[in-house]
């Protein structure tokens, strides 16, 4: 075996390199949106022994819905992958490329077991450059065969050096060899068929025999008219351990899918539910279909699932005579390889050996797949053509009259793959780009129309994603997928009735329950969303919700552990004031996945509304074990602990807080409530400094507006807090207690009678019942001297609240002013203040709000909304205009003497934190 030599090296990663430059620039898509934006075991936060208890999207391998795909070491490269740059897709396609670039070189140094130098080499480059990768190098989670791949050929590449001198077994090469056998079957399940390719190589190239030679030993060992040979003896010992090894591979394969085969639907694969002679036509016309791809891969897809092949049901389709050629040209070079001794016999059938045995698994032979075509499981196969390309322009070349005509070719050939591979690449940019040139090839794919919509409805664009979503229905009328697509496209559209009508329609194309028999029928897991996305859409009336909570007890009953459906009954049965029977619905999910922060966080909210703070807080504490980033949880548990008035806790809201504004940095409501937070600890710079921030990200930040300028009152701060209130008061002009607080700063620091009447008479105008308003109107008069108006205005006052000492002890104050004066019927002029008046005065304080709070949180449950989560906000703390009443009185007392026959001067300033 030649060794490959830097010059070499340099080229193939210069061609991988050209080729694959704009790979870089593409987005996730397709199914890296399930391998890696989903996954959330790429995260730092989940136990590396996830990986290998989930399958390749995430999905523990009990599950049903799982696709029993085990490839627990690819997914711990894309761990390594958000570990350096988190979920940006450069990094994730620059080692894809890497990893293309390591497999091509790989590959030349295996092509030279069987080529010459300039065959190798061209083998290789047409590896390199080949169209049908761009699927398993741009697309991310192809990672899985290229990762397969490394570890294919190395494990093929160490079994070559088992041959020792004098024919003897080197052991060392072939405990390697089922050493990375073990690890390519970690990265994807094809790598296990490296095992064959080594047993036909040690059969045939090895030890050189030829199946005329195989057939005539073994004839004569069944005779006993000769003993077997030692050679033979030892290849004997060699493959049994190499065939032991592969059994115990798939023995513990078989325990890691729990002896379950994923579930598939007609859709994904419309031959493997067919019935004879429909599927055994339809599944060997898919070799030469596939076949065709590597010679021609002119026009290629990303999904051929669906319609995009439709079924051969008859032996008179004139498709069979393609898989009639197929098998012929096969069988031919099959004859050739396996008759004949030689060198070119040797290359062909290990050509045909890497062609045919990784495509086995993917070929329906043993177990029904989820596709009809896939390209990406052709990077394996791709190399035997490589190799069988090389040999034959090997062969051609070799004659002088061809010899320049095969140089044309062979470089049209290359130039041509290469160019459509780097154009190729910019139709994995976007999803949108994508299905796009998807539909180009494929028109009879439902899927595909489905997914031009759901790019075009994450843009937004939901006009232009109906008629994709239309289209799929009109090309696959018993798609239920795409029914709900159009059905929830409808209500994003507010078309609320042609939403229902869709829903109604892909529920009719459920399995429908036949009175008084009993059968068993497989439904995908998806398709029972429908139940759930019409009943999320009639609940919405409030007079549908009994027939809302049929939709989902009628989902669970198809489906015990359908943990989605008791999820969004346990917020509908919030909404319809029964928390015991939500607190039911949220236990059972919880026995279905007790690992879901979500759940607990659900059922906190629950524990809010029966009144049970602690034991909702306990669940908080639970979310936030198993998601420490979990920001409803945060936000929510803070606010639980901040409103407990437990002095102990309020470092560990704070903390919370903190955490929920690194998550948030954009939200003003945890701005706020650190700011009321440290209110609350009498921190008034650090509390100045959150409000701030809060009324800086949230210009209209009622809550915070009008607390900030509270603040600066209780401070001595009250001129400071005039402008704030101004801008309170220009977003909200009725709000009642800024403009209290504003009257009474006018009133009592800037002297400005007649600004403080003007607040305390718009409140009245508002609410005429409203007691501080009044209260201070009244004072407004006693400030203006018109004792008698004074009067008749706190008896109004007192008639509104009768229990309140203060309107009484002011009214006797008035009066005392009243009788003190000698005033009988008409009102004292108002005194002026510029003037040097020698009257001495009473003041009667105004009353205004000590302090409100009200923290804006985003709260509730997650629920089921369609295809994506979302979250319904519900009022879990107290509003800045709803707070339960409290009152606290603070009374000060200055006595003062001016000039030689004043009066005492009472002034009593008293603040109450007062609400509804």
């Amino acid at each position: 075996m030649a060794d490959i030599n830097f010059k070499e090296v340099t080229l193939i990663v210069g061609v991988v390199a050209a080729c694959y430059w704009n790979s870089l620039f593409c987005g996730f898509v397709f199914d890296d949106v399930s391998a890696i934006l989903d996954n959330k075991d790429l995260h730092p936060t989940t136990p590396l022994k996830t990986l290998f208890q989930n399958d390749f999207w995430g999905t523990p391998m009990s599950e049903e819905r799982s696709h029993k795909s085990y490839r627990p070491l690819t997914v711990l490269t894309f761990r390594l992958n958000y570990l350096l740059s988190e979920l940006k897709p450069m990094s994730y396609h620059l080692l894809n490329t890497v990893f293309h670039a390591i497999v091509s070189v790989i590959f030349l140094k295996v092509c030279k077991l069987f080529l010459d130098k300039r065959s190798s080499v061209i083998a290789a480059l047409l590896f390199a450059v080949h169209p049908i990768h761009t699927e398993a190098v741009t697309g991310v989670v192809g990672r899985a065969e290229l990762l397969s791949s490394v570890f294919f050929l190395a494990a093929f590449l160490s079994y070559t050096k088992s041959k020792g001198p004098d024919n003897s077994i080197v052991w060392s090469p072939i405990a390697l060899t089922v050493l990375l056998v073990a690890v390519a079957t970690l990265c994807k399940e094809q790598g296990i068929t490296v095992v064959g390719i080594c047993c036909v190589y040690e059969v045939f190239v090895a030890q050189g025999y030829t199946l005329p030679l195989l057939c005539t030993a073994a004839g004569q060992f069944l005779r006993e008219k000769g003993s077997i040979p030692f050679s033979m003896l030892q290849t004997l010992i060699k493959l049994i351990v190499l065939m032991f090894s592969t059994l115990l591979l798939v023995v513990i394969r078989v325990q890691v899918i729990q002896s379950q085969l994923p579930v598939f639907t007609r859709f994904d694969n419309p031959a493997a539910v067919s019935p004879t002679p429909t599927r055994q036509l339809t599944f060997n016309y898919l070799l030469p279909v596939n076949a065709w791809l590597l010679l021609n891969p002119s026009e290629l897809c990303c999904d051929w699932t669906m319609g995009t092949i439709p079924l051969i049901e008859s032996f008179l389709d004139i498709r069979n005579l393609a898989t009639f050629a197929f098998f012929s040209f096969l069988g031919a070079l099959g004859i050739f390889s396996l008759r004949y001794p030689g060198d070119s016999s040797k290359t062909v059938l290990m050509a045909l050996c890497l062609m045919t045995l990784p495509f086995i698994p993917a070929s329906n032979l043993f177990f029904p797949v989820g596709f009809v075509v896939a390209e990406r499981v052709l990077y394996v196969p791709s190399m035997g053509f490589c190799i069988l390309v090389a040999h034959g322009w090997q062969k051609i070349s070799n004659k002088s009259v061809l010899k320049k005509l095969s140089w044309i070719c062979l470089s049209m050939v290359i130039l041509t793959h290469a160019l459509k591979t780097l154009h190729r690449n910019w139709d994995w940019e976007s999803e949108y780009t994508l299905f796009m040139s998807a539909l180009k090839v494929n028109k009879n794919n439902a899927k595909l129309w489905n997914n031009v919509g759901h790019a075009l409805e994450n843009e937004k664009n939901f006009e232009r994603a109906l008629k994709y979503f239309l289209q799929a229905t009109y090309v696959q009328p018993d798609d239920i997928g795409a029914h709900m697509n159009v059905g929830r496209t409808y209500k994003n559209l507010n078309r609320t009735r042609e939403a229902e009508e869709s829903y109604m329609l892909a529920k009719s194309l459920m399995p429908q329950i036949i009175p008084g028999k009993k059968y068993a029928t497989r439904i995908a897991p998806n398709h029972l969303n429908v139940y759930i996305n019409l009943a999320n859409l009639i609940r919405a009336n409030e007079s549908r919700l009994e027939e809302a909570d049929q939709l989902y007890r009628q989902a669970i009953s198809m489906r015990p552990d359908f943990k989605q459906a008791y999820i969004s009954r346990g917020e509908l049965l919030l909404k319809m004031n029964k928390p015991l029977k939500a607190k039911e619905a949220y236990l059972k999910a919880l026995e279905l996945d007790r690992n879901n922060a979500d759940l607990w966080y659900n059922l906190a909210i629950v524990y809010i509304e029966l009144k049970e703070p602690n034991e909702a807080l306990k669940n908080f504490n639970r979310a936030l074990e198993l998601n420490p980033k979990h920001k409803l949880a945060l936000f929510n548990s803070a606010i639980l602990m901040q409103e407990s008035g437990e002095v102990k806790l309020r470092p560990e809201a704070r903390k919370r807080l903190l955490s929920y504004i690194n998550e948030e940095p954009q939200d003003a409501n945890g701005y706020f409530n650190l700011g009321m937070l440290a209110m609350d600890d009498k921190k008034d710079s650090e509390a100045e400094a959150w409000m701030k921030k809060a009324i800086k990200l949230q210009a209209d930040f009622r809550s915070a507006l009008f607390n900030l300028a509270l603040l600066y009152s209780q401070t001595a701060k009250e001129l400071k807090a005039l402008p704030i209130l101004e801008e309170l008061l220009r977003y909200y002009p009725d709000h009642t207690k800024g403009l209290i607080l504003k009257g009474d700063i006018l009133m009592n620091q800037k002297k400005d009678i007649p600004g403080a009447k003007k607040c305390f008479e718009k409140i009245l105008e508002m609410d005429p019942s409203n007691v501080q308003g009044k209260h201070n109107l009244c004072v407004v008069y006693f400030e203006e001297r018109d004792l008698l108006k004074a009067e008749r205005c706190l008896v109004e006052t007192l008639a509104l609240a009768p229990h309140e000492e203060y309107i009484q002890r002011h009214l006797s104050i008035v009066r005392d002013k009243i009788s003190s004066s000698g005033i009988v019927e008409q009102p004292v002029s108002p005194v002026d203040k510029t003037s040097g008046t020698t009257e001495e005065r009473d003041e009667i304080p105004s009353e205004v709000v000590k302090e409100i709070r009200s923290e804006s949180s985003p709260t509730q449950t997650i629920k089921a909304n369609d295809r994506k989560n979302s979250k319904s906000s519900k009022q879990s703390t107290k509003n800045a205009d709803d707070e339960a009443p409290h009152k606290t009185a603070k009374d000060i007392k200055e006595i003062e003497k001016k000039r030689v026959a004043a009066l005492k001067r009472l002034e009593e300033i008293e603040r109450i934190l007062n609400g509804e």
